[in-house]
This record gives C-alpha cells, sequence and structure tokens, in this order.
C-alpha cells in the first residue's frame, strides 16, 4: 500500500465527518462509534448533525463529490455519502471539512450493511451515481429488488430513489423493475443535457463528477430515473433480456461474449 493510502487512512480515522465499520467490525456486533460517542440507529439526526432534517444518502458516493455538492445546495438536509474505499472517501470529506460543511458525513462500510446502521424511516431519499451495472450479477445491482427490499428498511414510506447513470444497461434496468413492480414513476431522462429541465434540476443534475466528465467526453448521454418506493408490497424481478453495454471502461468489463443479459 502506498504512503498516500495511508495517510489518507490515518486521516480517516480523525475525521470529525467519517464513520468507518467494515465487514469485519459489523459481523463482529461492533457499533458504530466516533470517540466515545455511540451512534445507533436512528440516532445520525441527534448525535451527529445536531437535527431533525431530512437524512438523504448516496450510495457507492466515489470520491464523495455528488454529495457535498448537494449538501451545498440544500443546507436544510443532512447528507451521507456511503461506501467501502476509504482512499476515494478521503476526498469528499477533506472538502467538507475544508468548506464548514456541517450538513455532511462519510460512512466506510458495505452497503448491504445499511440496516445495520439506520433505523427505520430515517432516511428520506437515495442517490445512485454511476452505479456499476453489474450486467452479470443481478442481485448486486444497487436498483434490484434485492436492494430495494434493504432500503425499505430505512427509507420512509415513498422514500425517493434516484439514478443517475452512464450505463444504458442499467438504466433500461431500472425502467423494468419500476414498470413491473408499478413504482410510482417521478422522472424519466434519457439525457439530462438535450432534454429540457426547470431551473431547480439542472443545479442538481447539471452536477459534474470526475467520471461523469470522462463519458461526457466520450459523447456517451447520462441518464437519470426518479421513483418512490413505497414501504409495503411484493416486489418482483423483472424477468426479461438487456442489451448488454458495448464500451468498457473504469473497471465496468463486460465479462461474457453474450450480448444479452437478464
Amino acid at each position: 500500500m502506498g504512503k498516500n493510502k495511508l495517510a489518507k487512512f490515518a486521516d480517516l480515522e480523525v475525521f470529525p465527518n467519517v464513520y468507518q465499520c467494515p465487514e469485519k467490525a459489523v459481523r463482529a456486533g461492533e457499533k458504530l462509534k466516533k470517540g466515545d460517542v455511540e451512534i445507533g440507529r436512528g440516532e445520525w439526526g441527534t448525535k451527529v448533525f445536531g437535527n431533525d432534517h431530512p437524512i438523504v444518502l448516496e450510495l457507492g458516493c466515489g470520491r464523495g463529490e455528488y454529495t457535498v455538492a448537494l449538501a451545498r445546495l440544500f443546507p436544510d438536509k443532512n447528507f451521507i455519502g456511503v461506501d467501502l474505499k476509504g482512499a476515494r472517501l478521503w476526498t469528499g470529506a477533506k472538502q467538507a471539512l475544508d468548506e464548514g460543511l456541517a450538513n455532511v458525513a462519510f460512512l466506510r462500510t458495505g452497503i448491504e450493511f445499511l440496516d445495520y446502521f439506520f433505523g427505520a424511516n430515517e432516511v428520506s431519499e437515495i442517490w445512485l451515481t454511476f452505479s456499476d451495472p453489474q450486467m452479470k450479477k443481478p442481485t448486486k445491482r444497487l436498483t434490484s429488488t434485492y436492494f430495494l427490499e434493504r432500503y425499505r428498511h430505512l427509507l420512509v414510506d415513498n422514500g425517493l430513489i434516484h439514478l443517475k447513470t452512464d450505463s444504458q444497461f442499467l438504466f433500461t434496468y431500472t425502467q423494468y423493475v419500476v414498470r413491473t413492480n408499478q413504482l410510482p414513476l417521478k422522472r424519466e431522462l434519457t439525457d439530462i443535457y438535450t432534454e429540457p429541465l426547470s431551473d431547480s434540476e439542472a443545479k442538481i443534475l447539471h452536477i459534474r463528477t470526475y467520471y461523469e466528465q470522462q463519458w461526457l467526453q466520450r459523447g456517451i448521454t447520462i441518464k437519470y430515473l426518479q421513483f418512490a418506493l413505497p414501504a409495503t408490497g411484493s416486489l418482483t424481478e423483472p424477468d426479461v433480456e438487456i442489451e448488454y453495454d458495448t464500451y468498457r471502461s473504469y473497471n465496468r468489463q463486460k465479462r461474457s461474449g453474450l450480448d444479452m443479459g437478464k
């Protein structure tokens, strides 16, 4: 491991806006702590942010660019970026500290463990920005019914899910998930830079991360879906075949000779 990474990991231990509890700690039943303060389910508002403002998660937040940008736009909401990669989290955490953004925190853990850290109705919205489409692994897609069931454990009734993606595969798959389960669709855009947006939408959707810049330079369109997730009702995986994304980059490799997948 490089010295730069080691230095970042050391910073994460002391950054006041970073909370760490990786898989080993979760499976050992360890509690989430910052110093002497223990944060249980339902306590993020009181113990971390000191208010009762709505909590918004960005899952797989990477460098935390979207988390920080949204926090700037909405000081009346609390934002938590979640990712397993500590060296990536460091960038957003450092930026939030430098800017004095008190409504930003980062949680280093696996997304599959969300209900270990958050209580019922604690979260109002979830953002999924440029998630790996997981074309060969349906249960690992962050908009699959596998994960939607888990989001229900912490979301308010009809809490919002935002998907911003370069992947036509993930966008199409999520469309099928929404339609198959008759989830309330709020917004559907096949290209956020050519379709008409309100000023408020443009401020939110035109936030550009490092990776989004790469996709745009390659001529890849950016898609967006927003839908609500009711607290009750059965969820069914769509039984459809979807054309795979043809491009490869940033570790998103088509690991099969096939052109279609479920």
